[in-house]
């Protein structure tokens, strides 16, 4: 897969994009970030839908650039002593995505304190139509001791702080 943008857009995106309407996860999202893609061929079945398996690495790869944002991606994690598990994923298929289909995938960090709970919505940036949506939860495990935090680290702790007041100082337009 390769993506089109990560959290910048091209200006046909940014027209496209003008159709989607945020639900109410949005608002509750502490930090956000969006990935767009074109949906490959090699992503769909016969009928030239997407298989519903990708849809999880559709997820997977926006999380990654909400990581990216908040400076903690997966090696940095490993850096820090601990990796994060899945404990949790669920998603809603609300329509299908289709070959060639340019599709927005959004990324909200909802909570952190004591785990990481990132919410997803995915859309179809031709019609603002919402495609999936989904939500995963990863613990923080010490690697040396393979022992579950029930506290979110410092380290991550530190880092959303510091992403929050980073957008908390931007202007509204950015």
């Amino acid at each position: 897969m390769t993506p089109n943008e990560q959290g910048n857009s091209s200006s046909q995106a940014v027209n496209q994009a003008e159709k989607i309407v945020l639900g109410k996860t949005a608002e509750k999202a502490l930090i956000s970030s969006y990935l767009d893609i074109k949906v490959p061929f090699y992503d769909v079945d016969s009928m030239r839908i997407v298989w519903h398996g990708h849809y999880v690495k559709y997820i997977e790869d926006a999380r990654c650039v909400l990581l990216d944002k908040l400076g903690y991606n997966y090696l940095s994690m490993e850096e820090s002593g601990y990796i994060w598990p899945i404990v949790d994923m669920r998603l809603k298929y609300v329509a299908s995505a289709k070959f060639a289909n340019n599709i927005r995938v959004y990324a909200f960090l909802v909570e952190y304190e004591s785990r990481m709970k990132i919410a997803y919505e995915i859309y179809d940036l031709a019609t603002g139509k919402v495609l999936n949506k989904a939500h995963t939860i990863q613990v923080a495990v010490d690697i040396e001791s393979e022992e579950m935090q029930f506290e979110s680290p410092e380290v991550f702790i530190n880092k959303v702080t510091a992403q929050l007041n980073n957008d908390a100082t931007k202007p509204l337009s950015e």
